[in-house]
């Protein structure tokens, strides 16, 4: 598919049908593409915890999501992603290089997920990226270290709908030229 047609026909689905699970090979495949996303001196702190089995799906949706998600989440896989602190953004000796400090591995992290997400969309998934999640339910049932910072959990599966595109703004509001 081509670039332009492939992000503006990516949607937010909160809808997955039961049809056509994700395979173990594509969620692979999925990640290998937001691997190759840029970081902060390469430091590639994203992280991925893939969640297929139906029982664990359930399971998690039930202790690590509010209602609202556990809904719009049914029928789909889900990736946890989240990255090391204190790598990206900071020196060896731990010191900061910005401002930024760890914002810069949830930057980091941000250009993955777009990847990711793109990349589920040209193998004909659709995604949701939940930021509304309870990290240390997430953190204790997933066993993720304390190294790592928990930033999304991302639904992945066959749309049960179609969403329509919303509205962008136009260029002219949101650019300036100097």
């Amino acid at each position: 598919m081509e670039f332009q047609k492939l992000i503006e026909a990516r949607r937010s689905v909160r809808k997955y049908s039961p049809e056509g699970k994700v395979s173990r090979d594509d969620i692979l495949t999925i990640i290998k593409a937001a691997q190759e996303a840029p970081s902060w001196k390469n430091s590639q702190t994203g992280r991925y915890y893939c969640i297929l089995s139906e029982d664990m799906v359930n399971r998690f949706r039930e202790e690590c999501l509010p209602e609202m998600n556990r809904t719009k989440s049914q029928n789909a896989a889900l990736i946890v992603t989240t990255f090391v602190r204190d790598r990206a953004g900071f020196q060896k000796d731990g010191t900061p290089d910005n401002e930024l400090g760890n914002g810069w591995g949830c930057y980091d992290l941000g250009l993955q997920n777009e990847n990711l997400i793109l990349k589920a969309e040209e193998l004909g998934y659709a995604t949701l990226i939940m930021g509304i999640r309870d990290a240390g339910s997430i953190r204790r049932l997933l066993d993720i270290p304390e190294t790592e910072i928990v930033v999304a959990v991302i639904a992945v599966g066959k749309a049960g709908e179609e969403p329509a595109r919303p509205k962008r703004r136009e260029i002219e509001e949101i650019t300036k030229f100097f």
